[in-house]
């Protein structure tokens, strides 16, 4: 895909590591101009034909403090990490999860105290390992792409009117 002429500052930044949702993300952005940088650290391997790609050392959480280092109010974050999504809220960014859910000011300090006390009750039943997550169904892609596009569009409208 060629890049379009963007139509506001508005940058997709997506935590791509295990990402289900990269291509929808890569379509949706090509219908709006909006250019994607997808962040993957060196365990995986991927090519875009629109996105920029940028390879992170394997440390721990260096994709995501790259991603926080290069995002700017506006922006838009995809990443299923809570931590991430609230350092993005703090830059002024806009998350969203690969849900679908949007991250926001009302809901991310529940979500981090939800995922603390679960990380707690995990260590203290002994058992370190969760099931992992259910399989990924149309359904889901569908809502998440609904949820995207709903986001973009009200990103760039909030972009445009800043400017």
């Amino acid at each position: 895909m060629d890049r379009k002429e963007n139509s506001c500052d508005l940058h997709i930044f997506v935590d791509a590591d295990a990402c289900p949702v990269v291509s929808i993300v890569e379509n949706i952005a090509y219908k709006y101009s909006v250019p994607v940088t997808l962040l993957y650290d060196t365990n995986h391997v991927l090519e875009s034909e629109y996105s920029e790609v940028i390879v992170v050392g394997s440390g721990a959480d260096a994709v995501d403090y790259k991603l926080i280092s290069i995002c700017n109010k506006g922006d838009i974050v995809v990443s299923q990490d809570y931590g991430v999504a609230a350092m993005a809220l703090g830059k002024g960014a806009y998350a969203i999860h690969q849900s679908g859910k949007w991250y926001t000011n009302d809901n991310i300090d529940r979500m981090l105290m939800e995922r603390h006390l679960n990380k707690k009750a995990r260590r203290e039943s002994g058992k370190n390992h969760i099931k992992g997550p259910k399989k990924r169904t149309s359904e889901d892609d569908e809502h998440f792409s609904e949820s995207f596009e709903k986001l973009i569009f009200m990103a760039i409208k909030n972009n445009g009117s800043e400017a």
